[in-house]
């Protein structure tokens, strides 16, 4: 519910702030008191779009704040949690416009997009008039209106689950078809890849390792002599020799000398075991550089192979083996794949199947509740003056969707055998404002959290009709909240609360202001709508009469 509206430099209102209450209330004034700016102001705090120049003349900014009541369960709070945005049962929306056309807006002292507000407004206020192409003038939200007033909201959450699912597997199915085809446009280039990639087997690391020997082999030939001479130099022919003839020579000295030669022999022994570990290495290397000249070619022969085969296939050498593997899951697929795509396609004939009862169903649910709500609109065109009006909601079978198979419109015919058509093209202005209301009080539910706002919807109409009609809006508004811009003295009458709009001029500037009516008040303002400028006492009279009425 909207509790409070406040306004500051927006068009001709200076500051305004406005107390709102359950219930009907009632927003008169004469023409161009500033009755539609009020709603523009709305309309701008809720993110809607409409005309670019509203800052007041003179003034730096715009600024609209709008307090609305949302108690716990009420749509905006799931909207507020996927924003980001603070909660609570108070919902304040605060919106600026500078005058280079800068807009800012606030959720709850958080900044937010115009997108948010947009989000949010739709559970918030709804907007009703002749010329409204957002609510029941829109053909494309007939349907939902229609699932609302059945009740449909568990059929059409299966209905769209099932979509989604056939979707899905109908995707899938696709695209297996379309890889099996990728694949059988390349089964030649697949099969001989993976012959040629079995018979060469690639090992992890081995281009490594090839490498590593060929450039010992390679370099073995030149490095083969030098160490050949080292080892001559090293071994008993050379320095293991000597160190053993003087080794030999010592001990037999060291009867006659004794203690000084122990050191020295005890040194001697330590050096000739390092010599001996140094022989057996170079000896080791001998070995190593010894080897067959048709290994290297050999091994030439497989290193240049798996290069080459990495080069044509975009891969480094270790990838060869997990390339190899890739490709034989393809072959695979592609042995395997006729069996799987007859799966595939089982399943989304099945999906399909499911999809369309469901479908079915509600459109069967859909096709039973056009008719009650056709007999529950009749019936409230009747007091309303229209009751040789035809309503009919028309169900026509559409391309299958989320939402099902069918589109709905609500069509209408003034009179008994004319020919019927859209409510918006076949109405006239007060006949619209009638159907217009009586699909509203139709359609409306005991849970209704949205405050309604009726522009002018009784404009066309008079007497009798325009009593009808403000008793209907009444009857609407118990338990919720309406505001109402409407120039009918009968509507006024029944407001539960009465505002006025008027003009006023301070130092050469037209302003517009907007304050409640007390009862007497009230008398003075359908007094003047009765009867214009000038209020007669019968006027009066007339005015208290509609009030007690």
């Amino acid at each position: 519910m909207l509790r409070a509206l406040e306004i500051r430099d927006m068009l001709i209102i200076d500051r305004l702030e406005l107390d709102l209450l359950p219930g009907l209330n009632v927003l008169t004034g004469e023409t161009g008191a500033g009755k539609s700016i009020l709603l523009d102001s709305l309309g701008f705090v809720l993110g809607w779009r409409g005309r670019a120049e509203l800052v007041r003349s003179g003034a730096e900014r715009g600024e609209v704040v709008a307090e609305f009541d949302v108690p716990e369960g009420h749509a905006v709070h799931a909207i507020l949690d996927e924003a980001g945005l603070p909660g609570g049962e108070t919902l304040i929306l605060r919106r600026v416009n500078t005058q280079d056309g800068r807009k800012t807006a606030w959720v709850n002292d958080r900044r937010c997009s115009g997108d948010v507000l947009r989000q949010l407004s739709e559970h918030l206020i709804e907007l009703h008039g002749q010329h409204d192409d957002r609510g029941l003038l829109d053909p494309k939200g007939h349907r939902s209106l229609l699932d609302q007033f059945a009740g449909l909201s568990d059929a059409k959450s299966k209905v769209r689950a099932q979509w989604q699912a056939a979707q899905k597997a109908q995707k899938t199915l696709q695209q297996a078809e379309t890889a099996l085809a990728d694949m059988r446009a390349e089964e030649e280039f697949l099969r001989h890849a993976v012959g040629e990639l079995d018979q060469l087997d690639p090992q992890p690391g081995e281009d490594a390792e090839l490498d590593v020997r060929r450039r010992l082999m390679q370099a073995a030939e030149r490095v083969r002599e030098d160490v050949s001479r080292a080892y001559q130099a090293l071994g008993s022919d050379g320095a293991e020799g000597a160190m053993g003839d003087a080794s030999r020579w010592l001990e037999g000295a060291v009867a006659d000398v004794g203690e000084p030669l122990e050191e020295p022999l005890a040194a001697l022994a330590r050096a000739m075991g390092e010599l001996g570990e140094a022989v057996s290495g170079v000896e080791r290397c001998l070995d190593q550089l010894s080897f067959d000249p048709h290994e290297l070619e050999h091994i030439e022969e497989r290193l240049f192979a798996i290069r080459a085969l990495a080069r044509k296939h975009g891969v480094t050498p270790d990838e060869l083996g997990g390339f190899a593997q890739d490709l034989r899951r393809k072959m695979e697929a592609l042995d395997a794949g006729e069996g799987n795509i007859a799966a595939l396609r089982s399943d989304a004939e099945a999906a399909r199947k499911a999809f369309e009862v469901e479908a079915q169903a509600l459109s069967d649910a859909r096709k039973s509740a056009a008719s009650r709500l056709d007999q529950s609109v009749m019936t409230e065109l009747a007091p309303l003056k229209m009751e040789r009006a035809v309503f009919t909601t028309l169900i026509a079978e559409e391309t299958p969707g989320p939402e099902g198979i069918d589109a709905v419109s609500f069509q209408v015919a003034t009179n008994p055998g004319a020919p019927a058509g859209p409510l918006a093209k076949i109405a006239s202005g007060g006949e619209l404002s009638r159907f217009l209301l009586a699909l509203k009080v139709c359609l409306s539910s005991d849970e209704a959290q949205a405050t309604m706002i009726f522009d002018e919807i009784d404009r066309g109409v008079g007497g009798a009709t325009a009593d009808a009609v403000g008793r209907r809006l009444a009857s609407l508004a118990q338990g919720g909240q309406i505001l109402v811009v409407t120039h009918s003295p009968q509507v006024a009458a029944l407001g539960a609360h009465h505002l006025q709009v008027s003009k006023r001029v301070e130092d050469g500037m037209t302003l517009s202001t907007v304050r409640p009516l007390s009862q007497d008040e009230r008398v003075d303002e359908i007094a003047r709508m009765l009867s214009g400028d000038v209020i007669t006492d019968p006027a009066r009279d007339a005015a208290r009469a509609l009030l007690t009425g």
